[in-house]
């Protein structure tokens, strides 16, 4: 069964993430700020990563350039969930080591894209997508109210 670890201060999200991650089949556990999530990716070893950027202690970015940093995490799929959704963002939340990118508020068809996309790749069961198409159709739905 495929570990996700969720790390999100806030509650709510986590919740959510949570219920939505356990309906498609997922085991998931979780974190409240970047060092408890840097500690509970050593003690449960998940198979994925869904990272908030802003967090208290250490936010995403630091969080996913440690783990870029450690030869043994540096292959972790890690996946943006976040509220930063300006112009712009996505490209260099991407450049900065993260694997995938969801704007707040989660679009559960989106997450579910997302994980399948970020799982096979990691899997190397199959060719892995283009991100920009990907995310751009993901957009395309959101946008005509269709990826709910």
């Amino acid at each position: 069964m495929t570990k996700v670890l969720i790390a999100e201060d806030n509650a709510v999200n986590r919740e959510l993430l949570r219920e939505l991650l356990e309906a498609r089949g997922y085991t998931v556990v979780e974190a409240c700020d970047g060092e408890e999530a840097l500690h509970m990716i050593e003690q449960t070893q998940p198979d994925i990563l869904l990272l908030d950027i802003g967090m208290p202690v250490l936010d995403g970015f630091a969080v996913v350039r440690t783990l870029r940093e450690n030869p043994r995490l540096a292959t972790l799929p890690v996946l943006a969930v976040t509220a930063y959704a300006m112009q712009g963002d996505r490209g260099r939340i991407l450049n900065l080591g993260f694997d995938g990118y969801l704007s707040k508020p989660i679009n559960a068809v989106a997450l579910g894209e997302e994980m399948e996309r970020l799982l096979k790749k990691r899997d190397g069961r199959g060719a892995p997508s283009d991100q920009s198409h990907d995310s751009q159709a993901s957009g395309k739905r959101r946008a005509a109210g269709t990826g709910k």
